[in-house]
Order: C-alpha cells, then structure tokens, then sequence
C-alpha cells in the first residue's frame, strides 16, 4: 500500500541555542496509514524544498507559462531570521503546508514530498540542549488550547550603558530594548538583545509601563530567618556590614538582588547571593556554578548617566522609613530589641516574640551591659518556628502522625 501524506498541521515554533540560536516549525504530519508524527523543520530547509519541487515540476510553477502554476508559493529565507520574522511567517506557511497537501497526487504523493515529511530519528530524539540555556516553545493562538500555551517575554528598557566582565554576560546600551529570558532573586537577569544573549544586572533595566516593578513584593516587616554564606562590608550608608554565619531576618526582597534586612535594632541592603534560608542547603544551579561571581550586581544608586524613560524615577523607600517601620511593628509584637546591631549577641530566635515563643528578660547591671555571670536562656521555640527549620522528612512525619 502507497503510503502518502494526507494533512500536515502547523502547531508552532520553537526556539534552540544549541549548538547556536536557531528556529524550527513543529509540524503535526498526519499519513493515510492513520499515524501522526510531530517533526521539526527549519525554515531554510522548507524553502530548499520548495525550490526542489518547483525544478521537478516546472509546469505547476510556472516557469513555463505563469498562468499554469499551482504550486503555492513561498518567501525567500531572510539572511538572518530572528523571533518576529519566525513568528509573523507562520501564518504564511501554515497556508502553504495546506495548500500543498490538495495539489494533485503526482506532486503531493510525490517521493519528494513523502521524503520532507517522513519522521527522522532527531525528531523523535532532539538534539541535546544548552547546557545554560532552556529552549522555548511558541504555540499558534488557535492551537493553545490542546497545547501549553506561548511564553510570552517581558521587555524591558536600558537606563545606562553597562560593559560586560565576562562571557556570560551581554553588553547594553542606552535605550536598548531587551526580552527577558529568566529573572533571577541574586539580581541577574538572562537577557537576549538580538542576535545578543546574557546576563546582565537588573538595575539597569527598567519597565516600559512604568518606573515602579509590578513583581516586587512590599516589604513583611514579620522578617524571614536566613543566614549569611560570605561576609560582606558595607560600601554605602544604607548596606549592613555583616560576617559569614550570621543569623538576620529578611524583611524586603527586591528584584535588583539587594534586599533589605534587619540585625537586631539595625536595618539596611545586602547582597542576596550571599544569604541562604536557615535550615536549607543552597543547591548552586548550573549556570551560577559556571558564572561564580565574587561581587554582587551594582546597585541603581551607583549607576552615573542613569535616564529613565518615565516623568519620575522608580520610587524607593528610604532606610529610615524601612527602620522607623521596622521599630514600630517590633514595638507593637512586644518585643523590641534592647541592644544595637554592633553589640547584639543575640539571634533572632531571642528577639521574636509571639504567642508560645516570649524571651525572659535579662537581668542589666548599672552600666547597662548584660550581666555576664549570669546566661541568658533562650525561650523555648514555638512549634510553628520549630516546624519552620526542621527538615522535610521530620515535616512528612508529624503530618502522618497527626492524620492519624
């Protein structure tokens, strides 16, 4: 039995990086034998097809007699295709896969045509990937519904110029307009700039609706426990310096990967990339084992020429008002602290107060300073702090035991 294609359906794009950037169609090839297989074909190499078909059937193209020709026709290949140009063509090659499909049997069953579309072995298994680099995968609107839909990227606009410190990183430029691939918490953001892709510090970047960041969190002054990974000297007023093991609660994370946290009475910015969440172990990511920065992104306050496209600048709080918001939602928990960052021993745990978890009262001497004869206990733990920091097998547990 002849076997033959009898519907080919566009369903999308995809975008590769590997072995460099790249784009191919998915194409859902349907054959007269009931099968369905689902290839994966680069716009070039349709278009070197089609131009195969037309020298097999010069009649049916035209060349002879332009009024013969029902071969569809089909765009030349820009020199270099990019995400717009790949995605505006799918409407055109949608038509012609259709158009093709309905011509006469001695050109669409033809060896050529059945050769195109028959299932290859890097179709059913794809090449490998980036090993920093996820592809992408761009689905028709009206093909949406049966398959997970487009990944749509923000763009962003470039408030200054900043030059690249190695090759994982990408250069901008003044009003540069950038996609963005991955946003991460450390304050480094994958950007692509056609044909150009890196990371890049997300204080240069900026919104295009508006000067304010729609993803950013307002700041939870309850705080989150984490621990410091390196130590880290304050290079402006408004940084905390702190040592490698220390315990601080997070009360602010900022998309820029300076965010704000408090040390006993004491608030201020640090670096992200060196704090870890107390109780977990900081897995390194691939590409952050590959980056291995030693500095932390610059911060917007350090950036000269920044020009911004909004009337006004992004809106920032101020370190007092962090601080003085900071005081006020100590005071109203009951448990403000009586010592200053410098010569505060003690951990968070001694400084949060709440229902089950209320810090004894040390006794002071005339000067003020703690009376070193005499330790200070730490309250016993809440069980909602002590299910906080325990492990996850320890978490499995008590849920089963309480089910039960």
């Amino acid at each position: 039995m002849e076997t033959y294609v009898r519907h080919v359906e566009l369903l999308g794009f995809e975008k590769r990086f590997f072995p460099s950037q790249h784009y191919v169609y998915m194409l859902m090839v349907k054959w007269n034998n009931l099968s369905e297989k689902l290839i994966y074909r680069g716009y070039p190499e349709i278009h070197t097809f089609h131009k195969s078909l037309k020298e097999m059937f010069p009649i049916e193209a035209g060349d002879i007699d332009k009024k013969d020709r029902i071969i569809p026709r089909l765009p030349a290949p820009k020199w270099l295709d990019n995400q717009k140009s790949t995605e505006t063509r799918q409407s055109t090659l949608a038509e012609y896969c259709h158009s093709l499909i309905n011509l006469p049997p001695k050109i669409s069953r033809c060896q050529l045509v059945c050769s195109f579309f028959k299932v290859r072995p890097e179709d059913e298994n794809p090449p490998a990937q980036h090993p920093f680099k996820r592809n992408e995968t761009f689905v028709m609107k009206d093909q949406a519904r049966d398959i997970s839909a487009p990944i749509i990227l923000d763009s962003y606009r470039v408030i200054a110029d900043y030059r690249k410190t190695s090759k994982y990183e990408i250069d901008l430029c003044t009003g540069d307009l950038v996609e963005i691939v991955e946003k991460k918490p450390n304050g480094w953001w994958f950007c692509q700039c056609e044909p150009k892709r890196g990371w890049a510090p997300a204080s240069y970047l900026e919104p295009l609706d508006g000067p304010e960041e729609s993803e950013e969190a307002d700041p939870d002054y309850a705080g989150e426990l984490y621990i410091t990974t390196k130590a880290y000297s304050a290079a402006l007023d408004d940084e905390l310096t702190l040592e490698e093991g220390e315990t601080i609660e997070v009360i602010h994370k900022l998309l820029d990967g300076w965010w704000v946290v408090r040390k006993g009475e004491e608030t201020g910015h640090f670096p992200s990339m060196f704090l870890n969440r107390t109780g977990e172990k900081k897995q390194m990511e691939p590409e952050e084992d590959v980056m291995r920065r030693q500095a932390p992104p610059p911060r917007r306050s350090t950036i000269r020429n920044a020009q911004s496209i909004h009337g006004k600048g992004r809106q920032r709080i101020s370190q007092d008002t962090y601080r003085r918001n900071s005081r006020r939602f100590l005071q109203q928990k009951g448990s403000r602290p009586r010592m200053n960052s410098k010569a505060s021993t003690q951990s968070p745990l001694q400084e949060r107060r709440n229902r089950d978890n209320i810090p004894e009262p040390a006794d002071l001497s005339q000067g003020g300073e703690l009376n070193k004869e005499i330790p200070l206990v730490p309250p016993r733990p809440s069980p909602e702090l002590i299910m906080e920091r325990c492990t996850e097998n320890t978490r499995k547990k008590v849920s089963i035991r309480k089910s039960s």
